[in-house]
């Protein structure tokens, strides 16, 4: 069966463009604010929605998330509350895929098995645990597609061919490439050896490959989109609204300067 996400992708190399994924932290500042910057997000272009959902230690984060993390837990934000958020996304209308964020901890404390048909029903597409290497994934793979989910896998320029052979494998949607060595966070500029990374990258997947972590402006997002399936944009995003918060322009600004950033992606 065809997921939601491989059709975007598909659509995406039908009309020579990459894919614009998009990052917020749920429940920041609250889970209401957080529907509208979904809408905000698929109205400024974006073509596949990540939702993090918060947690006490996020160790693949850089300040920005995690500061975004910390207001979204103080306001109360759950897994549960995270769910009905995308349930809310649905019931609007909105279609765009979205992939859950997550580490492993709030998962396995609510149980796999419950937790991958409780997102499905609310309307997620699929889960990406970024403490979890496709080596430990077997736990938590099946039940996600069991429940129809995709389970999208993490690879780093350091990976092995072995390892990215094996993530590919393990995963479906999308296959999310890291940037770089380190943790998120918006970057002035690219690594120079990125280009060479991706089109490696591709070569060993049969899944299209999707680049994040430090992709911030729109001539960077013209790069990667040059070489990669899919370019990936979240603290530049977290930035404006950790600035804006709870201003009535927020969805305004973060569809403006996702407009940018979907025009970039064009190749």
């Amino acid at each position: 069966m065809s997921s939601r996400l491989k059709e975007t992708f598909t659509a995406a190399r039908k009309a020579r463009r990459a894919a614009l994924v998009t990052y917020v932290t749920a429940g920041d500042p609250d889970l209401d604010r957080t529907v509208e910057l979904a809408r905000a997000l698929r109205r400024g272009g974006a073509d596949v929605l990540e939702l993090g959902v918060p947690f006490t230690d996020p160790i693949a984060d850089g300040p920005t998330n995690q500061a975004a993390a910390e207001r979204a837990l103080a306001s109360g934000t759950t897994l549960a509350g995270v769910l009905e958020a995308v349930r809310e996304i649905r019931r609007l209308g909105e279609t765009i895929p979205i992939v859950l964020f997550t580490y492993a901890n709030p998962v396995l404390r609510q149980g796999i098995d419950r937790f991958a048909a409780d997102a499905a029903a609310a309307g997620v597409d699929g889960v990406l645990f970024t403490d979890v290497p496709s080596e430990e994934s077997g736990r938590f793979r099946r039940p996600l597609l069991n429940a129809g989910l995709d389970p999208v896998m993490l690879v780093a320029p350091t990976s092995t061919k072995e390892r990215v052979r094996a993530a590919a494998k393990a995963g479906r949607g999308f296959l999310y490439l890291v940037s770089r060595t380190g943790v998120t966070g918006a970057r002035s500029a690219l690594d120079r050896e990125l280009e060479p990374t991706i089109r490696a990258v591709r070569k060993l997947s049969s899944l299209p490959v999707a680049v994040g972590f430090g992709i911030s402006t729109p001539g960077q997002v013209e790069t990667v989109a040059r070489v990669a399936d899919g370019v990936v944009v979240g603290s530049a995003i977290v930035e404006r609204v950790a600035r804006l918060g709870e201003s009535p322009d927020l969805p305004d600004a973060v569809q403006a300067f996702v407009t940018t950033l979907a025009e970039a992606c064009r190749r």
